[in-house]
This record gives structure tokens, sequence and C-alpha cells, in this order.
């Protein structure tokens, strides 16, 4: 299942989820596994992400922002690939998916992207499914920790 799946005639991005990394066990039991896919003419390649199902609340703020018009970016936590969106600054414009590796590679692929009208709610759709086939379970593994807002 995606949670994120872009494309245009010529490239893709995909973030595919997998799975729980540990159904049933705390304090990680949230903690998904996930695979951003990039393909295009030029380039293409895979890596692994990593993030709680209640980070999911603030890929449903990016895309927010997104709507507006406005740049977002998920998954910013320091320790693996962060998703950048930027968006088309005109009608001539593409925008761009930045997928970059802010640990160990430091690497970056910036991806050209013709988006149609109304991908912003196809991605909050793939959101919402995600919602449904992966509820967080765990409402709170410790006193003054997360819940998610339903």
């Amino acid at each position: 299942m995606d949670l994120i799946n872009l494309s245009d005639s010529s490239n893709s991005v995909r973030l595919h989820l997998l799975g729980r990394q540990t159904p049933g066990i705390l304090p990680a039991h949230d903690l998904m596994v996930a695979e951003v896919i990039v393909g295009t003419n030029f380039i293409s390649g895979r890596c692994r992400v990593y993030f709680l199902l209640s980070n999911l609340e603030q890929w449903s703020s990016a895309l927010n922002s997104l709507e507006n018009g406005q740049d977002a970016e998920w998954l910013d936590m320091g320790n693996g690939p962060t998703i950048r969106i930027e968006c088309a600054r005109s009608d001539n414009d593409d925008s761009t998916i930045v997928i970059e590796d802010t640990s160990d590679s430091s690497a970056k692929a910036s991806i050209p992207m013709a988006l149609h009208p109304g991908w912003v709610q196809d991605q909050r759709r793939l959101l919402e499914e995600v919602v449904k086939t992966w509820p967080i379970e765990v409402m709170e593994t410790s006193p003054g920790s997360y819940k998610w807002k339903n």
C-alpha cells in the first residue's frame, strides 16, 4: 500500500508501506517500515524509511500546506530520508520532489514532476486508506506521549 504516489509521464516517487516494524512489541509497536521508490528515465532507486504512525498527522499538515501552494517537508527527523515537495511557481513550471538522506550518505535526488490538478486530494485519499489499514494501536506508550487526533 502506498502513502505517497506521485507521477507524471516520465517520473515517479512513491512511499510504499511494508508494515509495522515490531507488531505487538512495545514501545515501537507503531513504528512503520516503508520504502521510498524513485523512478525516472535517468535514475531509479529505493531506500528504507522508518516513522511512527503519529507522524501521519504531520503528513496531513504538509498536505494542507501543499494545497495552499506552499512547499512542504516531511520526515525531517535528522536520522534518515526527508521528503520535500516544492510546488510549481507557475503553470509552465514543474513541481519538484526532493528526497534527501540527512544522515549517513547525504545523497539527494530532485525529481521534477508535472503534477495533475487534484493530486493533493489523491494523496489525502491514500492517507485515509493507510490510517484505516494501520490504525495507531499504541495510543500512549508513556505518560505525556503523543495521541493521534481522530
